[in-house]
């Protein structure tokens, strides 16, 4: 079993690149599938079929996990099962047939464009005596709104990922996917201030290749991006913001204002069209309470 789980965790990290993150949950759900199996009596990978699949699903239901717990997990099985049965661990793709709950997808908490701009610029703007840290933070809320990327490709970004003469950057994202993301003029600005007076400021031998940094000079991590954007959410008097809740923010103007369903996709890196229709929900809300609230006749 303890052969199994760890071929499965190589597998996932170097044949499917999945993030580290990744990997983790995913080898922690299959450990627990397989110690259930064990109380029921497997010893073997092979040995693992639907019931014990069910079993094991149901118990966890039983502990009260959420639905979209409970789908993540059978998910993981799935894949495990697949990956299994290639190897020949397995003599059929016993998870094939394992269905799981539909997740409850609940609506992102978007900001309005006038709160998205008052967030972007509440570092304020650039002068002479303007701190590095400052110019970094204007730069990290600008990308997040202007790109709608997630904080682990922000942070992962480094200075010759940004094309400044065609204002795109190059992205890598989940699965080690390439895709290259516009940005605009306030965030080209931003970007510039932070290279020609910010970066050079903070970096130092630990810096390496990095676009943004920390205090010190490393690499800027997904947890001090994260405090960033809500410290200066909570400063403004904003909702509570995340860098997830700017990438909402970012997906819902751009359809709102036009923007293809597809083309977001893109921008987005979204395996699925429908992760990103998930925001034409966001619209259609926005346009429900806009009516009630204005209409004599809602």
């Amino acid at each position: 079993m303890r052969e199994a789980v760890d071929g499965f965790a190589r597998h996932l990290a170097s044949e499917r690149g999945r993030s580290e993150h990744t990997v983790r949950a995913y080898v922690t759900d299959i450990v627990s599938l397989l110690d259930h199996a064990g109380r029921m009596g497997c010893s073997l990978p092979a040995e693992l079929d639907l019931g014990v699949l069910r079993s094991w699903l149901a118990r966890l239901r039983g502990t009260g996990a959420a639905r979209t717990s409970l789908a993540r997990r059978a998910a993981a099985a799935r894949t495990f099962t697949a990956w299994a049965h290639r190897e020949g661990l397995l003599a059929g793709d016993v998870g094939a047939a394992l269905a799981s709950p539909k997740a409850q997808r609940t609506l992102p908490g978007v900001l309005r464009a006038d709160q998205a701009t008052e967030l972007v610029t509440s570092p304020g703007p650039a002068g002479p005596d303007t701190e590095p840290v400052s110019l970094r933070d204007r730069a990290i809320l600008e990308l997040l709104y202007a790109t709608g990327i997630r904080v682990g490709e922000l942070c992962g970004l480094d200075v010759d990922d940004v094309d400044r003469s065609r204002r795109v950057i190059r992205v890598f994202g989940k699965g080690a996917k390439e895709r290259s993301v516009p940005y605009g003029l306030p965030a080209e600005a931003a970007i510039d201030v932070w290279l020609l007076r910010g970066r050079p400021a903070l970096a130092g031998p630990r810096s390496g290749a990095a676009l943004l940094l920390g205090a010190r000079g490393g690499r800027l991590q997904p947890t001090m991006a994260r405090q960033v954007v809500s410290a200066y959410a909570r400063a403004a008097g904003l909702p509570h913001t995340s860098p997830h809740g700017l990438r909402h923010s970012a997906a819902t103007h751009l359809l709102e204002g036009g923007a293809d369903l597809r083309s977001v996709q893109e921008l987005l890196g979204h395996a699925s069209l429908s992760s990103t229709q998930i925001y034409t929900h966001v619209s259609i809300e926005r346009l429900r309470n806009a009516y009630r609230q204005a209409h004599p006749r809602a």
